[in-house]
């Protein structure tokens, strides 16, 4: 098997990459425009065109200028005139979708297929990465492995073709923190223009990647206090005083370049923008009478930058960090298990992790954990030396042995601490930026494990390995193509996962092209009822001719599903006999909101049973005559 993997690996690799181009591909095509690209996408093709930074300001524009190229090469009409463009930042992201998609004479479908196809292609060269750097750690098989629980994670796979900024910055974190790593083990002057580069990158993917900051600065500091000195140097403390400043010193350079590219970055993007127009957007997020500490004193940096023409594009780059920060401080809306909150949950990313990520993976990142603390308890109490001093010379001893794991062990951990305790629970996909390092971590302890183990045990654990990777394959196959929504088989699959967690995780409005193609297959089927899909035919109900549609979506319905559409929320009263279609989170916070008296929420729905379920996110109901008065009585 070795030798065969050792002569075969890059066709595996290629065979891996293949089925992540092709299922992403296919769901490119598929998927309906989800909530974000509504603001992405317009916003992206005016940053090449206009160079006007106006539209969807709190996102750095390095995805969206990606996302944007293929746009240039189609004949699109994007009217500046229109009222969008000089509305409130808020409002002109979303209207400004609306417009360039649906009201402005092109194809959305067209537009939206294309603008997704270089997230994929992001999202193959992450997989490259994950694949070199494992293998770079640990050898080939854990290069392949580590590839193997990338391509086959269904939450990958349903995000990798949105034109979002969540695969973008797991992608370009990871680019970043491997040129880094490279610096810090050879603080080269080329490691550190290398580094500064794609440090650049990361910044310019989303304004999240601030959280690696702490963590190179840590390394910079720990890495060259531990390191050993050569046996021509003398003096330890002069050594290390000398090999801290020599590190600090191209740190600080290193960062200064990637400034630089940023604001050239920015640069390129706004030179069009007048130079009103931020001071209107920071009024209008960061209000004159908000007399909050962190308010006035962003107030204040960001007019006086934007004053100044040679810092005005990082003006740009510093108001999205600042609203970055109020918008997690200040939360969302969020349903989670049956509850409305607006604060946040500290459970929430802890077991949103558990019931998203496939069993089999899980299974693989406990047994890494496991095998990681007994080794490490091995080592502290193997030794007949003091116990302190053991401890410190063991933590030393990997430190300069595996920097590497531990730089990526203490962002994961950053990284998790501070989405737990933020109040931005609105999907799994915010935890995207530490699965690479889970992924390579995970494979790296697994096949050290393996390579240390005598030959019995190995192939004990090759075949339990082995069945769980076919588990994985089975699993990840059989979801298709209900990615996005992808819930393991904890609570029931990505059919049952929206009972305990909504908007990104199961409803990003993902299945309206679905809710066309079900209503036109219905409507054929009296003529066709040999076709399988119609044994759900029911011909003791009204073809659905029109139905009531409450979409928790960007796409136009009326777009799609034309005459048959009549707009539906919540609130609406009298209840009407007919069809309904209502979206997974309209549907969960129209039950759960205790906020909502009954007459204005979906609480009649809560015992109703669907007729179907479409794609994964929306319900499709028949609402009969008795039935409407029934609950218009209530």
């Amino acid at each position: 098997m070795k030798i065969f993997i050792e002569k075969n690996y890059k066709k595996i690799i290629i065979a891996i990459l293949g089925f992540v181009a092709i299922v992403s591909v296919l769901n490119a095509k598929n998927d309906s425009l989800i909530y974000d690209e509504a603001a992405h996408i317009p916003a992206s093709y005016s940053y090449l065109t206009e160079h006007d930074f106006r539209l969807n300001p709190e996102h750095p524009p390095l995805i969206k200028d990606l996302s944007a190229v293929p746009l240039l090469f189609m004949d699109l009409n994007f009217d500046t005139n229109q009222s969008f463009w000089d509305e409130n930042p808020n409002d002109a992201q979303w209207n400004a979708g609306k417009y360039f998609l649906f009201n402005a004479g092109n194809d959305p479908n067209r537009i939206v297929f294309w603008s997704r196809l270089p997230i994929i292609i992001i999202s193959l060269l992450l997989g490259l990465l994950i694949f070199k750097w494992t293998r770079e750690l640990a050898g080939l098989g854990a290069g392949l492995f580590a590839l193997l629980l990338y391509g086959l994670d269904p939450n990958v796979l349903g995000h990798n073709h949105f034109v979002t900024t969540d695969l973008g910055i797991a992608a370009f974190i990871t680019f970043s923190f491997y040129y880094f790593l490279r610096f810090i083990k050879e603080p080269t002057w080329k490691n550190v223009f290398v580094s500064g580069f794609f440090l650049a990158l990361m910044q310019l993917a989303k304004f999240s990647s601030v959280i690696a900051f702490p963590v190179f600065g840590l390394v910079i500091i720990i890495y060259p206090l531990i390191r050993n000195k050569s046996h021509h140097e003398k003096g330890e403390i002069k050594f290390k005083i000398k090999t801290l400043g020599k590190y600090l010193g191209r740190g600080i350079v290193m960062f200064a370049f990637s400034l630089i590219l940023v604001w050239i970055a920015y640069y390129f993007n706004t030179y069009a923008m007048p130079e009103s127009k931020l001071p209107e957007t920071i009024n209008y997020y960061f209000h004159s009478e908000d007399t909050n500490l962190k308010a006035v004193y962003s107030r204040q940096v960001l007019f006086y930058m934007n004053d100044h023409f040679i810092l005005r594009p990082l003006a740009e780059y510093f108001f999205g960090i600042a609203r970055v920060f109020q918008r997690v401080a200040g939360g969302n809306v969020t349903y989670f298990m049956g509850e409305i909150n607006t604060q946040g949950f500290f459970s929430y990313f802890p077991i949103v992790f558990l019931i998203k990520e496939p069993l089999a993976i899980l299974f693989f990142i406990f047994l890494a954990l496991g095998i990681s603390f007994f080794g490490t308890l091995k080592n502290i109490f193997s030794s007949s030396k003091d116990f302190f001093k053991n401890l410190i010379s063991i933590f030393a001893y990997y430190l300069r042995t595996n920097i590497v794991g531990f730089s990526l062990l203490i962002f994961i951990i950053t990284y998790s601490i501070t989405s737990i305790t933020g109040r931005l629970n609105i999907g799994f996909r915010h935890l995207f930026p530490i699965l690479p390092f889970i992924y390579i971590l995970t494979a790296k302890v697994i096949f050290d494990f393996l390579k240390r183990a005598n030959s019995h045990t190995k192939l004990i654990w090759k075949i339990v390995i082995g069945l769980m990777l076919l588990s994985l394959t089975l699993e990840t196959v059989g979801s298709y193509p209900y990615y996005m929504s992808y819930f393991n088989q904890l609570v029931g699959g990505p059919k049952n996962g929206y009972q305990y967690a909504t908007d990104s995780n199961a409803d990003w409005g993902q299945d309206l092209k679905r809710l066309k193609n079900f209503t036109d297959r219905y409507n054929w089927c009296p003529e066709n009822s040999l076709d399988s899909f119609c044994k759900i035919y029911d011909p003791s109900l009204p073809p659905i001719e029109k139905i009531r549609v409450d979409y928790f979506g960007m796409a136009d319905a009326g777009y799609y599903l034309r005459n048959s559409y009549l707009p539906w929320w919540k609130a609406k009263r009298p209840v009407e006999p007919g069809w309904y279609a209502i979206s997974a989170l309209f549907l969960q916070e129209g039950i759960y909101n205790k906020n909502v008296p009954d007459n204005e929420s979906y609480r009649w729905l809560k015992n109703m049973q669907p007729f179907s379920q479409v794609g994964t996110s929306i319900f499709l109901y028949y609402v009969t005559p008795e039935e409407a008065t029934k609950i218009n009585l209530q």
